[in-house]
């Protein structure tokens, strides 16, 4: 027999297929843990990314026209169509988002899989990138090869900053894709609904976070100096 007092307990039992733990009374209860959670892991990544832009900063700062030497051995076409590759996937998981609050199961997982596309798209370009990069010999290392003698060790430095700012943005992609395919079979199932789909939400909010710190990226590495 049910005990009236307890309505979470029997909201609990009402479904196998429903999202609310146990600890929580209501999914609204749930779904604001969820998001003060990835906020707050958000801005663990804020303080991440922030200290290596501020090491850029500085170097920067004390050696900028070789910093402006070694920019422009990247390829700034290619780093521009990955911005615009890379906006868009922004939109499509936008979209997802917004399929996800109509309770639109297809919707969502259409447009997760546009955003799988996009993001392929741009790691396809940045491994590209790499392979330029090593094929010219200016990986930062023994095998460097530099043209002027007088600015060699701050060449290394800024590319040392391109790969490891790249690097890791680019980890952070290749870790939002394995979620963003396990999203896809989740919706697939039907797991998402107009009253839960906290999990997309929150996946929206670290791709957005991902696409904002290429944003960042693609000035500070790309366009120093170019005029």
């Amino acid at each position: 027999m049910t005990n009236p007092h307890t309505p979470a307990m029997a909201h609990h039992a009402t479904s196998a297929k429903n999202p609310l733990a146990i600890q929580f009374d209501n999914l609204e209860q749930q779904r604001f843990a969820a998001s003060l959670g990835m906020w707050s892991f958000l801005a663990t990544e804020i303080l991440f990314f922030g200290g290596a832009f501020l090491g850029y900063a500085v170097y920067r700062n004390w050696y900028p026209h070789a910093w402006a030497e070694a920019s422009r051995q990247l390829d700034l076409t290619w780093g521009t169509i990955n911005t615009a590759v890379l906006l868009g996937s922004s939109l499509t998981m936008a979209l997802a988002v917004d399929e996800a609050r109509q309770g639109k199961s297809r919707g969502i997982a259409f447009f997760l899989m546009l955003t799988m596309v996009f993001g392929t798209a741009f790691l396809g370009i940045k491994a590209y990138e790499y392979w330029h990069k090593w094929h010219e010999h200016l990986i930062p290392g023994t095998s460097f090869v530099w043209s002027n003698p007088a600015t060699i060790g701050p060449a290394q430095l800024f590319f040392s900053f391109y790969f490891v700012l790249t690097g890791c943005h680019a980890v952070h992609m290749i870790i939002g894709m394995a979620l963003l395919l396990i999203m896809w079979f989740k919706a697939r199932r039907g797991d998402y609904t107009a009253e839960w789909h906290a999990a997309v939400e929150n996946m929206g909010l670290y791709w957005h976070f991902v696409d904002c710190v290429w944003v960042f990226l693609f000035p500070l590495l790309y366009l120093v100096d170019r005029a």
